[in-house]
């Protein structure tokens, strides 16, 4: 959904949090997802795609979820995925020492090209080239502090081809992990990672329902302990202001971000207290302000919290 709005846009969550309309519920007056995220993405002058899955209820709804995106840091989930998948077939260890270099070689013409700590989120990892520390400690890195340079290692361990071939088995072959991090070359000949809302919704849903025991046949031998590691990786992420900064203090959320220029994305698992937790995925394309892009995101994470899962814990 894409929407132009002729004034300049202030996202404050308390006001958009409270705009499920009363169009916005069903005939049984329960409100209707679909119409909830629609009503708040509408409000966010950029183009944006929504997944939500409850895994209490089942219900399922998105906003322009087949729209492809730049996935930047999101890929990042996938290839952590992934690895546990190998880990777990016994192919190999998460506790194998893997060599910290910043040497890499581009997809798009074999040219070798290395990545610069000021570009970086994560910068220990520069200071330490020539160590080598465990594959579940740069996993680790990876997603809590988004770390391209252990994402680039690890990439090479898992494989990229092997990643697209497990989210294509999952149901979620538009997140097209094609190469590691700063790669110009490939960037310049039109070779990025990218991805749907519905894929990555997908992916996220997948983890969160394996670590309920409902194992996806696809990433098997995994197992719920296997996902809950995954998760407990996740929820340590250090990036809260997108997602988890439209939540009641003290829930547990288990997210990835990602963001360039003009892309925003927050991938998350909820887990509201005593209840089944929700999947969901906000990506926005054209706010160029990252602090207008991350409250947008936080917005439609409140309207989620406040207009559907609030509700439904009172009834």
């Amino acid at each position: 959904m894409k929407t132009r709005l002729g004034f300049p846009i202030v996202v404050a969550i308390a006001s958009l949090a409270s705009a499920c309309m009363p169009s916005d519920r069903g005939s049984d007056g329960a409100p209707d997802a679909a119409r909830v995220i629609g009503s708040a993405a509408a409000r966010i002058p950029a183009e944006v795609a929504i997944g939500f899955v409850d895994l209490e209820t089942g219900e399922a709804a998105y906003v322009d979820p087949d729209v492809i995106m730049h996935a930047a840091s999101t890929m990042k989930v996938p290839v952590l995925l992934e690895l546990f998948r190998q880990a777990a077939t016994g192919e190999r260890s998460l506790d194998e020492p893997i060599e910290i270099r910043n040497s890499f070689t581009s997809i798009a013409d074999g040219s070798a090209y290395s990545l610069t700590p000021e570009d970086d989120s994560e910068t220990d990892l520069y200071d330490r080239i020539g160590e080598a520390l465990p594959m579940r400690e740069l996993a680790r890195r990876m997603i809590v502090r988004s770390s391209n340079l252990a994402t680039n290692l690890l990439i090479e361990e898992a494989g990229a081809a092997r990643v697209r071939e497990t989210m294509a088995a999952i149901g979620a072959a538009d997140m097209n992990v094609l190469r590691g991090v700063e790669d110009i070359p490939a960037y310049e000949a039109g070779l990025s990672n990218t991805t749907s809302a519905r894929a990555l919704t997908r992916v996220m849903e997948v983890i969160a329902r394996c670590e309920r025991g409902e194992v996806d046949e696809a990433i098997e031998p995994l197992t719920a302990a296997d996902c809950a590691a995954m998760t407990e990786i996740l929820t340590g992420q250090e990036f809260t202001d997108q997602i988890p900064a439209g939540l009641p203090e003290g829930v547990r959320v288990a997210n990835k971000t990602g963001w360039i220029t003009g892309i925003a994305h927050d991938a998350a698992i909820v887990y509201p207290a005593g209840r089944t937790p929700y999947v969901l995925v906000v990506m926005t394309r054209g706010l160029d302000d990252h602090e207008v892009a991350t409250r947008a995101i936080a917005s439609v994470s409140a309207v989620v919290w406040d207009s559907l899962i609030e509700p439904s814990s009172r009834r």
